[in-house]
């Protein structure tokens, strides 16, 4: 078994529900984080950053002027940093398994978040994500590490790719596995 699990495919299949619950039902220490849609009366106006110890950070915002944009929204590279990767990094240095969600065009402008994602799998920690389909250099260098399992995610095989990643967490765990050394 591969020691990280990132999952893909197009938004609203439901990879990040699938992480959550995934993660909720672990009987080991999880960190990291993942997004959620900030919505003002039914209008989608940007992203949160939710760690899985309950801090919380915009991460891009229509109303955000920023140098870098994904289509209508600002990316607030510093808030990624501050709440983010100092999640990654302290789950990396105290958890069995380190989960971000997502790795896409947004946290991909941060060079820190590229180094904690790395660090993370380095390390030899297992680490459970999502990863944006669309091609990007570093991105596709990721997917392409021998160490990843790239699975893509549809709304038609969602609850099968969730038996999936509840039987990679729980062979990891049952080998003995749970640092991830080979």
């Amino acid at each position: 078994m591969r020691q990280a699990y990132l999952l893909c495919g197009p938004p609203g299949v439901g990879k990040t529900t699938l992480i959550r619950e995934a993660v909720s039902s672990l009987g080991q220490t999880a960190g990291g984080f993942y997004t959620r849609e900030i919505r003002n009366h039914g209008a989608r106006q940007g992203f949160e950053i939710v760690t899985l110890d309950g801090r919380t950070g915009v991460l891009a915002h229509v109303e955000f002027q920023s140098p870098c944009r994904v289509g209508k929204y600002g990316v607030a590279v510093g808030n990624l940093e501050d709440v983010g990767v100092a999640a990654l990094r302290q789950a990396t240095r105290e958890c069995d398994l380190v989960v971000v969600d997502e790795i896409g065009k947004m946290e991909l402008f941060s060079l820190a978040f590229r180094e904690a994602v790395r660090e993370a799998l380095d390390s030899g920690k297992r680490l459970l994500g999502t990863i944006m389909l669309a091609s990007h250099p570093w991105a596709d260098h990721l997917k392409r590490d021998a160490r990843v399992e790239v699975v893509a995610v549809s709304r038609a095989n969602r609850n099968q790719r969730a038996k999936e990643v509840q039987e990679w967490l729980n062979t990891r765990v049952a080998s003995g596995d749970e640092k991830g050394s080979r």
